[in-house]
């Protein structure tokens, strides 16, 4: 479990063939790994790796046919959005964010709004449900809160130190970004489903 609060960005080093995906080396200086090791788990853009050898300021991790499929930003080069797993003693900053990612959203729109970012993102229509107008949404792994929902389209506004602290602001009309929805809101719609 994760808070969407972005610990770190990191470069992805080399990607390699690995049993079912990819094995992928991740350049972390930046993270502090003196409390990580073999097996934790890691939010790499969102998306809840495990951590299968430590370097000292690299981690690998392997990544599935599946992740693959439903994620995007995993190319030797790319900066990631780095998060260590929740401790139950941590403050939640942002909100409860799984690290399973539901899906690919793209960029439809980036403009400067004075210091701040505005990030349009349109969703596959089986995700826009879960959207909803100052709920949460993780994007890239960050915990954003939705400012305006139309159809499968939403806004977020990124504010300087998210722009700072994250791989957001590079983001650019056509980018593919990594979504999570709340996971609230996936509960609630079982519930309601099974009363029926």
């Amino acid at each position: 479990m994760f808070t969407g609060i972005i610990e770190a960005v990191g470069q992805i080093r080399a990607v390699l063939p690995g049993r079912g995906g990819v094995h992928a080396v991740i350049d972390c200086a930046a993270l502090n790994l003196s409390d990580v090791k073999v097996g934790d788990s890691i939010a790499v853009n969102g998306c809840c790796l495990t951590v299968v050898e430590l370097k000292r300021d690299a981690l690998h991790v392997d990544i599935s046919h599946e992740t693959l499929a439903c994620t995007s930003g995993f190319e030797a080069g790319a900066k990631v959005n780095l998060e260590k797993a929740l401790r139950l003693s941590d403050r939640l900053g942002g909100h409860l964010v799984s690290g399973h990612v539901d899906g690919r959203g793209e960029v439809t729109r980036s403009e400067a709004a004075g210091d701040n970012r505005l990030l349009e993102i349109r969703l596959p229509g089986e995700l826009a449900k879960y959207v909803a107008r100052k709920g949460s949404v993780a994007v890239q792994g960050v915990s954003l809160t939705v400012n305006r929902v139309d159809g499968e389209r939403f806004e977020v506004n990124l504010v300087p130190h998210t722009l700072e602290v994250t791989n957001l602001g590079g983001l650019s009309k056509g980018a593919l970004v990594n979504i999570e929805v709340d996971l609230l809101a996936r509960y609630l719609e079982r519930l309601l489903n099974e009363s029926k």
